[in-house]
C-alpha cells in the first residue's frame, strides 16, 4: 500500500449525519448522528452486520440519497444544501460509482459504456476522439482492451467490473465510493479487481467502499465499522515492516471477531 500520496487534506467530511425512513407510520432511523473525515489518498472501508446502515451512510455521503439531517462536505461543497441538479452535476464531475451489480446499457459496447460519462459531462473540452483515447487507455491499463468491441453479455463478471472502473474514472473523480464491489465475482475475479482498486489508490484515488469480506478491507488504509447506525469503532491498517498480505488479514479478522463480527 503506497500512502505517500496522502495530502492530508479532507475530502470529505461527514457531521451528525441522521437518515431516517418512515415506514406504516414507523420512525426507522438508519443513521444517527454519524461522524468521519476521510482524507485524500485513503481507501476507507465501511463495515459491519447486515441492516447496519453501510451503504446508506454511501449513498447519503455521495448525493445520491438525501440526508434526514447533519452535514456532509465534499471538497468543501456542503451538498445537504445543493438542488438535484447540481448534485447530479457534481456526482458527473468528481465522483465515480462502482456497484455490485454491474449496470450497463445492453445496446452499446464495453467501450462505448466505459465513454458516456464523458460524453455527458459539460466540464470537459476534449472532443469525442480524444475521451475515446483516453477510454482505451483505461482500458489498456485495466487489461481489458481486448474486449472492447464485445456486448456487456461476452465478457466475464471479472472483466464487466473492470469496465465500470474505467467508466468510474472517465472524469478523473474526486472520490471512488464503491458498494460491495466485489460482491458478486468469484475469488479470482474478485482479486483482480481488488488489485485494480489497490492499483488506482496507490496513484492517488480516494476510495471509500462499502464491503462485507474482509479480504478485501485488509487492503484500504482504514476501516470503519458499523453497527445500528453508527460508527462504533476504527482499525488503521498496520505500518509495520515485513508484514504479509496474510498477516494484514488476520489481523483484521481479530479486531473483527472482537467486535462481534
Amino acid at each position: 500500500m503506497n500512502t505517500n500520496t496522502k495530502s492530508n487534506k479532507t475530502i470529505l467530511e461527514v457531521k451528525d449525519l441522521c437518515k431516517t425512513y418512515v415506514v406504516e407510520k414507523r420512525q426507522n432511523n438508519v443513521l444517527m448522528n454519524v461522524n468521519f473525515t476521510i482524507e485524500e489518498g485513503e481507501m476507507v472501508a465501511i463495515m459491519g452486520p447486515s441492516g447496519c446502515g453501510k451503504s446508506t451512510l454511501l449513498y447519503s455521503v455521495s448525493g445520491m440519497d438525501v440526508p434526514t439531517s447533519g452535514s456532509v462536505k465534499f471538497a468543501g461543497e456542503e451538498l445537504t444544501n445543493m438542488k438535484a441538479d447540481e448534485l447530479a452535476s457534481l456526482r458527473l464531475d468528481k465522483m465515480g460509482f462502482i456497484f455490485q451489480q454491474m449496470y450497463m446499457m445492453k445496446n452499446l459496447t464495453i467501450l462505448d459504456n466505459i465513454l458516456l460519462p464523458a460524453l455527458e459531462s459539460k466540464k470537459s473540452e476534449e472532443n469525442k476522439a480524444e475521451k475515446t483515447a483516453r477510454a482505451e487507455a483505461l482500458m489498456r491499463k485495466l487489461s481489458i482492451i481486448d474486449v472492447a468491441d464485445n456486448d456487456i453479455n461476452e465478457v466475464s463478471g471479472g472483466q464487466l467490473q473492470r469496465a465500470c472502473i474505467c467508466r468510474s474514472m472517465m472524469n478523473n473523480p474526486k472520490v471512488l465510493f464503491a458498494d460491495e464491489p466485489t460482491g458478486a465475482l468469484n475469488r479470482a475475479s474478485s482479486t483482480e479487481v481488488m488489485d485494480e482498486l489497490v492499483k488506482l489508490n496507490s496513484e492517488g484515488t480516494t476510495i471509500m467502499m462499502v464491503t462485507h469480506d474482509a479480504r478485501v478491507a485488509a487492503k484500504c488504509s482504514r476501516v470503519l465499522y458499523m453497527l445500528d447506525g453508527n460508527i462504533k469503532a476504527e482499525y488503521i491498517r498496520p505500518q509495520e515492516e515485513g508484514l504479509t498480505e496474510k498477516d494484514y488479514e488476520r489481523r483484521l479478522n481479530h479486531w473483527l471477531m472482537e467486535l462481534g463480527w
